[in-house]
Order: C-alpha cells, then structure tokens, then sequence
C-alpha cells in the first residue's frame, strides 16, 4: 500500500490552514454575510414591525456567522503552546 494520498492529503490541510489570503477571503466573506442577515432583520424591525422569534433567530444566525468569519479571521488553532 502507497502512503501517497496520505501525505498529500495532509499538505493540502496545511496549505489552507496557512494560506493569508485564503483566510482573509472566507473570513472576511463570512463576516460581511453576517452583517448583511443582521441588516435584513434590522430593516424589519425599523418598519415598526413587532419583534418575532423569526428575527431574533436571523440576529442570532448573523452573530454566529460573524463570529465564525472572526475566529477564522484570528486563526487560533495551533497557536497555544503545550504545557509541560
């Protein structure tokens, strides 16, 4: 058996992990959908409509989404040291 597709498969998980710019794209794209969903559910608001289980849903799915694009933004995995 080859350990190929083993070792390219694990350079390829390390690329995207170390790619800036890949980050910067996916991150930065989550995080601009997340104002956009909080926007919409604003507009909603705005219009003098009574707040619903619908919208406070959409203002939480924005939150989620924009801290998600954050914690890419900031990549923290690998960056604890180990304590020993």
């Amino acid at each position: 058996m080859s350990t190929e597709p083993e070792v390219a498969g694990w350079k390829s998980s390390q690329l995207l992990k170390n790619c800036w710019s890949c980050r910067i794209i996916s991150g930065g794209g989550l995080c601009l959908s997340g104002a956009y969903v909080f926007n919409a559910a604003r507009k909603v608001m705005r219009q003098g409509a009574p707040t619903s289980i619908g919208t406070v849903a959409q203002i939480t799915f924005a939150l989620c989404l924009a801290s998600w694009g954050i914690v890419i933004l900031a990549d923290p995995v690998g960056k604890a040291q180990r304590k020993t």
